[in-house]
Parts: structure tokens; C-alpha cells; sequence
């Protein structure tokens, strides 16, 4: 079963996406996102000039053996950029065999753990007032777990706050633009915030927020200790994740839990902080480390450490990532819960697929591979269009994490 075409394929259907798709010389076909938001043309160029050439010829049974050649062939390892076409490739290979062997991937993956796939959804508003409604209306919709971000107040914009409720995409303009950022005043205002949630809506919700790697361990260790009264799920990349070190401080201080990894590529990335237990959920995804070969190793050697996956599904995340993070959700023992962040009816249409929601849960495709593809003609439809992050500068102008 021979590869017979690699073709890179980026699309806009109102953000930008990349699609590898793989077909065999007997016409089966799988597909792999590649997307890396703000650096998608990159990723692409990857593919295009140095991985989809050398796939021709290879055999597509062959995935892990693909995995080592695309990964220590190319002696220049790890990040993002080659993770996510390693990733691509490797995705659209689990595809192609679950077609032929008849069977969702899952199957593959050794059959189900659960029915369901627990998710959360992004409720954000600028006032504490309005985000309570926003809570209310994913409650409504049958979500057990709800993300909550506000506005700070002194700040302009603050990072998960958007006008769009359901589809948030930072990737706001070709050249980044520029936010300010208040330790102090976010300190300040994020305990009020989920005490006067948790008092609307009780106990049973699951509530998470996200840091997005701003602050330093002890104040991290101070935002813990203050949010323990409030039992939140988790709390989102308290710290960038490159001083690992740093997690040891925040645990000696707070009893809530910490999520982090939606930036790491290797299981190298976050092997220190699974086997010190220094996190509770490894938020690693799909197309950003490695694919699905990988990502089951990362989620394996976690639940030698009582940690639980937690997988990022942003909207930078295409339906094809979607659809493979499932598959592995509904197999691996140590699940914890699986962000979802709805996509446009555009991306839909151009990434037709088989996942569904159903209170509360996302339930992976029962066909034959990931259940997912994309149309060609309709993705030509959409061209690329340069969309860039923002960046983060502290008041007096100093550049600080995003």
C-alpha cells in the first residue's frame, strides 16, 4: 500500500488552516491537520518542500516506522514547525488504516474507555454581570465544564475576551497587535469573579480558567491559594512552562490543580513535570505534538503519574484534529476532559465529519478512520490570509507573555 500523492492544502474558511492529505496507490486517502496559528505558511513550506517528497513510495501501513524516519531522519528535532507535519503525516496514516481496516481509529487504539467525551466550552465576557450569562447559556446547552475569562478592569482588551461568543480567534490582524497587561489588577479581580459564579451556579459545574503563562510562581501560588475556596477543575498555564522548576513552588502553596502543555511537542517537554507530579492535567494536542503515535505515548506515561489528559481544542485546531483527539479521548484509561471550541458553519462545510455533541459530551465518528475530510473545491474557495497573534506588553511597555 504504497503512497502514491502528499498534497498540503490552506485554506480560510474564516481562519486559516492546514490539511496534509495522503493517498495510496490503491485510492485510499486520510487526512492530518498541520495548523500552527499565526505560523501556518511555515508549516506548510515544511511539508511541501521536505516531508511530502520523501513520503512518495513508502508503505502507509507503516506509521510508526514513518514517525522514527520523519523524526530522527531529520536530525534537526522537535518544535513546533516539525511536530505539526510529523503530526499531519502521522494522522492521516492512522486514517488511512482505520479505512482499510474497516474500523473507526479508535478501535485501533484498543476500543472504548467511556461513551462520551466530557468537553468544555469558553464562556467570556468583559463584566463579571455578563459573563454569568454566558455561563448560562453553555449550562443551558448541556456542558458540564465551562471556561471562564473576564475583562480587567483598567485593561483595554484581556486575553479569552471576545465579541464573537462562540467563535474566539486571537488571530486578529497580518501584523500582531498589541495589548497591555496588570498583574496587579488581574490579581485582583479574578477571586471575585468565580466566587460570584460559583454562588449562581453551585457545586456541580466544572470551572476552569486560563492564565495563558503570565504570571510568575509565586504569584501563580497566590492566585491558587485564593481560588481553592471556589474548587476550580484547574488552572491554565499558570507560567511559561520553561523554567519547569517553577511548578514546584506553585504545589507547595495551592491545592488547585494546574493544566498546562498546549504549546509542547515532545513528550521530553513535559516529562519532568508528569513524573514529579508538579501538574494534574497535560493539555498536549494532536496536531502540535506529533500526532496521534506521540501524543497516546505522552498521555501513557502520564497515567504512570495520576495524570489526566486534558487536550487543547481551540479553533486554530482544525475539524481533522478534532476528530483525531476524539479517537484517542475515548480509548486512553487516565481522560480528563477535552476542550472544544466550536468552528463556523464556513469550517464545517469545508471539513465535513462525523463527530457530534450531545449533552455534554462529544462522541467520535463510527466510520471506518477519523470520520473526517475536506472538501477540495470549497477549501479553494477560501485563500489564505495572513492573521497574525497579538503580543503583550506590560503598562509601562515592557514585552510580556500573550
Amino acid at each position: 500500500m504504497r503512497i502514491t500523492d502528499a498534497k498540503v492544502i490552506v485554506t480560510c474558511p474564516g481562519r486559516n488552516f492546514v490539511t496534509l492529505k495522503i493517498v495510496t496507490e490503491d485510492g485510499v486517502s486520510g487526512v492530518g491537520d498541520a495548523t500552527l496559528n499565526g505560523r501556518e505558511l511555515a508549516v506548510a513550506s515544511y511539508l511541501t518542500e521536505h516531508v511530502a517528497p520523501a513520503l512518495i513510495g513508502r508503505d502507509a501501513a507503516r506509521i510508526e516506522d514513518t514517525w522514527q524516519y520523519l523524526y530522527k531522519g531529520a536530525y534537526w528535532r522537535r518544535g513546533p514547525v516539525t511536530m505539526s507535519a510529523i503530526a499531519a503525516v502521522d494522522t492521516a496514516l492512522w486514517d488511512i488504516k482505520g479505512k482499510v481496516a474497516g474500523l473507526p481509529v479508535y478501535q485501533l487504539l484498543g476500543g472504548r474507555s467511556r461513551e462520551g467525551v466530557t468537553v468544555y466550552g469558553h464562556a467570556n465576557a468583559d463584566t463579571v454581570d455578563d459573563v454569568l450569562v454566558e455561563v448560562a447559556r453553555y449550562a443551558d446547552l448541556g456542558y458540564k465544564a465551562v471556561r471562564v475569562q473576564t475583562g480587567v478592569p483598567g485593561l483595554d482588551t484581556t486575553y479569552g475576551v471576545s465579541g464573537d461568543k462562540l467563535f474566539y480567534e486571537p488571530a486578529d490582524a497580518a501584523i500582531a497587535s498589541e495589548a497591555t497587561w496588570s498583574t496587579e489588577a488581574y490579581l485582583n479581580s479574578v477571586p471575585g469573579v468565580f466566587a460570584r459564579v460559583r454562588e449562581e451556579f453551585g457545586p456541580g459545574l466544572k470551572l476552569l480558567h486560563d492564565v495563558h503563562h503570565r504570571l510568575t510562581p509565586i504569584e501563580a501560588a497566590r492566585l491558587g491559594k485564593s481560588l481553592e475556596p471556589h474548587a476550580l477543575t484547574w488552572i491554565e498555564d499558570p507560567v511559561p512552562a520553561e523554567l519547569q522548576e517553577g511548578f514546584r513552588l506553585i504545589r507547595q502553596h495551592t491545592t488547585t490543580p494546574i493544566a498546562v502543555g498546549e504549546v509542547f511537542n515532545t513528550i521530553w517537554d513535559c516529562e519532568q513535570l508528569v513524573r514529579e507530579q508538579l501538574i494534574d492535567y497535560i493539555r498536549a494536542t494532536v496536531v502540535h505534538a506529533g500526532g496521534i503515535t506521540h501524543l497516546r505515548r505522552i498521555f501513557d506515561l502520564a497515567g504512570l503519574y495520576h495524570v489526566r489528559t486534558g487536550s487543547h481544542g481551540a479553533t486554530d485546531l482544525s475539524p481533522v484534529c478534532m476528530a483525531a483527539a476524539l479517537h484517542l479521548d475515548i480509548a486512553v484509561p487516565n481522560f480528563g476532559l477535552q476542550e472544544y471550541m466550536r468552528h463556523t458553519p464556513e469550517t464545517d462545510a469545508v471539513f465535513p465529519h462525523g463527530y457530534r455533541f450531545e449533552d455534554g459530551y462529544l462522541h467520535p465518528s463510527e466510520e471506518p478512520g477519523l470520520g473526517v475530510d475536506i472538501d477540495e473545491e470549497l477549501a479553494a474557495q477560501y485563500p489564505y490570509r495572513p492573521a497574525a497573534l497579538p503580543v503583550n506588553r506590560l503598562l509601562d511597555g515592557t514585552m510580556h507573555s500573550w
